[in-house]
């Protein structure tokens, strides 16, 4: 027997053999045996045709099969006794066979592969500084206020936009005529809403219940021609408004109370609330920082070590993203979901989370970075005692919710960020480099 491994990529690879005759034989001649016990004609038993007539009557077409079933079973062994352990699903792309002759095929099969990382630290990253302004405290506290708001009916809109108006809306053209065939709607709009049309809420101002005003909005959106070009397209939508009914929204003192009960006893004052409010703003906009800059490691550790990674496995996790899209989409109701759209908006997304899972595995074995049942237990150990769960309890809850993958990806990532120039810039200068 001879073979060779042909290295097509890092992952992709073609398996080359040529087996003598007298090697094979033994083994064809069982698979042919196989064959004619399947094989019924008029005059014999089932399994009982003499394999001297099924030959003349199949020509070569039973030893050919044969063979190809020879061939798998060889590259498998040879596999096994080489050390080769293929992902996915090996072809036979190749096989050269006739009875009485060598048998030699070629085989295409893909490995996880053994990756030689390289210039993952050291590098210049930069992330926005992003810090809470003001004006964000200021809407969350008008968001609280607005949350626990009550509303009284009025006869009148005021000069503010604090007012809740249930209007009759009509279709109109530019001229106020009614448009046919279009019914009207009924709907309550909140003029504080900065989504609300801002001519609506101009025209709302001052007006009167059973009054009416007029006012438009103009769409614009891109289409294609008949000819595939890109165009503009602009639109102006008219409106008759009748008001129905108002009412006024009467936001709340911040008592002691409100700020207690909105802030779960964390503070009792309006210093307490803002100071909380910052605390959780600045927490999340540090997740976000961080989510980012996880990103960014991963793109650099990637662009420096690229390579075409297994397909199966690349097709594997676009299975499950796809469907996971469908379930989600299904439980909200959708009649029908484009999996090919969803495989092709999901297939750079896969062959990405593919690569760094592989290069990830290969830098925490060159840092020697793990997580050890020591580890686990210690954790576990702390923690029980301020949940007051039994410590072998969360060490198994630990075990099957793969937490240790969880505390294995931060060590990892604190080893990037520790070992790489992290450099906070303004906001407004990151998103002018990340736009140029």
């Amino acid at each position: 027997m001879e073979f060779k491994i042909i290295d097509v990529s890092t992952s992709d690879k073609e398996l080359e053999v040529i087996l003598a005759y007298d090697e094979v034989k033994d083994d064809i001649n069982k698979e042919v045996q196989k064959q004619s016990k399947k094989i019924q004609m008029p005059g014999f038993r089932k399994g009982k045709v003499p394999v001297s007539m099924l030959k003349k009557m199949y020509g070569d077409a039973l030893e050919y099969e044969a063979a190809e079933k020879v061939a798998n079973s060889q590259f498998w062994k040879i596999a096994k006794e080489n050390g080769v352990n293929p992902v996915g699903q090996p072809v036979l792309i190749d096989m050269k066979f006739e009875p009485g002759s060598d048998l030699s095929f070629k085989v295409k099969y893909e490995i996880i592969p053994e990756l030689t990382v390289k210039d993952y630290t050291g590098n210049d990253i930069e992330i926005p500084d992003l810090t809470v302004q003001d004006k964000a405290v200021d809407e969350e506290v008008k968001h609280i206020l607005k949350l626990n708001s009550t509303n009284e009916e009025v006869d009148q809109v005021g000069e503010d936009n604090n007012y809740i108006v249930n209007l009759e809306l009509f279709r109109v053209d530019e001229k106020e005529t009614p448009m046919e065939g279009v019914q009207p709607q009924i709907m309550d709009i909140d003029l504080s809403n900065e989504r609300v049309q801002k001519d609506l809420v101009e025209k709302a101002r001052g007006k009167k219940v059973d009054e009416s005003f007029v006012f438009s909005f103009t769409d614009k959106r891109n289409d294609k021609s008949e000819e595939g070009e890109e165009k503009e397209i602009v639109e102006v939508f008219y409106y008759k408004a009748n008001i129905k009914n108002i009412k006024k929204i009467v936001a709340p003192e911040l008592t002691e109370e409100l700020i207690k009960k909105v802030t779960k006893n964390k503070a009792a004052d309006e210093e307490g609330l803002r100071a909380q409010i910052r605390n959780d703003i600045q927490s999340y906009l540090n997740e976000q920082t961080e989510k980012l800059l996880r990103s960014k490691l991963i793109t650099v550790a990637i662009e420096k070590n690229d390579f075409t990674p297994p397909s199966s496995l690349v097709e594997n996790f676009l299975d499950d993203l796809v469907k996971q899209d469908e379930a989600d989409a299904k439980k909200q109701g959708y009649k029908s979901f484009d999996k090919e759209a969803a495989r092709k908006s999901y297939k750079d997304l896969s062959e990405r989370e593919v690569k760094w899972f592989l290069i990830k595995r290969a830098i925490e074995k060159l840092e020697n970075i793990s997580v050890t049942e020591e580890e686990l237990k210690n954790i576990a150990q702390i923690e029980a005692e301020k949940i007051g769960l039994p410590v072998d309890k969360l060490l198994n809850y630990y075990k099957s919710s793969n937490y240790g993958d969880s505390l294995l990806n931060d060590k990892l990532f604190d080893m990037l960020k520790g070992k790489n120039n992290i450099k906070k810039v303004p906001p407004e200068k990151y998103t002018k480099k990340e736009k140029d």
